[in-house]
């Protein structure tokens, strides 16, 4: 029997079939080496449910890695094939053959990747207009979102939007670059809007999905539904709205279905990888609106931010040590993405898991080798030490003179602490390339660079100016 997008099947074949053309479309998607790392191994069991798909795995480790990267995903590589599925759920196997005796891994709680479209039960039919309920990230709450500085602005207003009564403002764009940390605060923004009002209705999708859907909607010659129930939404939030650059229908749609939540004046929260005035292929009427509200940008995380991420996440791995040594050499190293940051973490944690190895430096660097080669600096003091004095209309002499006026003694600071943030130099070595100071000068200068970077604006786009070139 064809697979079809209209037809359901009810045969218990089908959801084998469905799974085949779904592996199929992870592996071209995640790529080989992630696909046989962390997909691969999943199987389908029988559920007992023909609307529920159960798919397992050999570790918890590895359960929850899936559920927090691909739950979403899986859930809608299943509906677009067998749309009769209403609940993937992800769930750690049996280990058998153990001496002989079959028992069963550490129990996870077998929860849906995403909560069913709509609620049924055996007896009453599905209703149609019941609360629609988004499929958020549990994890993604305000309370794990670590704040500092390169995001406090996108946090606070992420809060205020969250909150019961007069909307202060709409629409809210987030942008940043990958794995910075917008798609934590949407879904923080939904899980927190729900609690103070239970009978809210929030639609949370990717532009991705509104095209998806879209598309659907035009071929089933029911766009009327779609239009209805994005317009309904108390809390619409749009993540990644780059991607329908370019799709100059999906932008109409998606035009029109904006003016709507803001005529009305409920809640919507759109994001993106750049600032609104810097999405090329997106119509400038919609850029006017995103303008309308409030833009609010994340910043690359800083050092202490790295850190911080890396000490919450460890602390909440069972049963397993991540020692100091290894996450500051994480967090020094994987600069720019908090998503590859924690993808690190997990690798050296399961790796060792795998290997049954103690985490140490040495295992670290072994395990994590082609990543940190990735982000090796390559910046020189030298090169610092010219753009530095070029910038600040100076000569590269006086930076390691012992001239102490504001206007030199300024530059040299911001000059070592970009040497002790771009490259692998010891503080003994800065400091030698510094006039042969000393390395407590050397710390000194890092600290008070940190320290007006929070507060001086010029220091820090002095500061952001230079790295980017550095690093460019």
């Amino acid at each position: 029997m064809p697979l079809s997008q209209f037809v359901v099947p009810e045969e218990s074949g089908d959801v084998a079939r469905a799974w085949a053309r779904v592996r199929t479309n992870l592996r071209e998607s995640a790529g080989a080496r992630l696909f046989d790392q962390w997909l691969k191994p999943m199987q389908l069991e029988d559920s007992g449910d023909a609307d529920r798909v159960r798919l397992t795995l050999p570790s918890a480790f590895m359960t929850n890695w899936v559920r927090s990267h691909y739950a979403d995903r899986l859930y809608h590589e299943f509906r677009a094939v067998l749309p009769s599925v209403r609940a993937v759920a992800i769930e750690t196997a049996a280990v058998r053959d153990m001496g002989g005796v079959t028992a069963l891994a550490a129990p996870v709680a077998s929860v849906p990747a995403v909560a069913p479209v709509a609620a049924e039960t055996a007896a009453e039919p599905v209703i149609a207009d019941a609360i629609e309920r988004p499929a958020l990230e549990p994890r993604y709450t305000f309370d794990r979102f670590v704040v500092d500085a390169s995001n406090r602005v996108a946090f606070n207003a992420a809060k205020a939007l969250a909150e019961p009564g007069p909307v202060r403002f709409s629409p809210l764009f987030l942008h940043s670059g990958t794995g910075q940390g917008k798609t934590h605060l949407m879904h923080a923004i939904g899980h927190s809007f729900m609690a103070a009002m239970p009978g809210a209705r929030v639609i949370a999708m990717s532009a991705e999905r509104f095209m998806f859907d879209f598309v659907a909607a035009l071929r089933a010659r029911d766009t009327f539904a779609f239009k209805a129930r994005l317009r309904s939404a108390d809390l619409l939030l749009i993540d990644d709205l780059q991607f329908i650059a370019g799709k100059d229908a999906t932008q109409e749609e998606f035009f029109h279905t904006v003016n709507e939540i803001m005529a009305a004046g409920k809640r919507l929260v759109i994001s993106a990888d750049r600032c609104p005035q810097a999405l090329d292929g997106i119509e400038q009427r919609i850029i006017g609106r995103m303008a309308i509200g409030l833009v609010a940008d994340i910043k690359a995380p800083s050092l202490d931010l790295r850190r911080t991420i890396l000490d919450r996440k460890a602390a909440e791995l069972p049963d397993t040590k991540v020692p100091a040594d290894v996450l500051d050499l994480l967090a020094g190293r994987i600069t720019g993405n908090i998503r590859e940051l924690e993808g690190a973490l997990n690798r050296v944690v399961a790796y060792a898991q795998l290997t049954g190895e103690t985490i140490n430096l040495d295992f670290a660097v072994a395990t994590l080798g082609d990543v940190l080669r990735g982000s090796v600096r390559r910046v020189t003091i030298d090169e610092i030490q010219k753009l530095v004095s070029t910038h600040f209309d100076l000569k590269p002499v006086d930076l390691v003179s012992a001239r102490r006026a504001r206007a030199v003694a300024r530059p040299r600071q911001i000059a070592m602490y970009l040497a002790k943030r771009l490259t692998t130099r010891s503080l003994p070595e800065i400091g030698r390339k510094f006039g042969g100071r000393d390395h407590s000068t050397v710390i000194h200068a890092v600290r008070r660079i940190e320290e007006l970077r929070d507060t001086d604006r010029e220091v820090d786009g002095a500061v952001r100016a230079l790295m980017r070139e550095l690093e460019g």
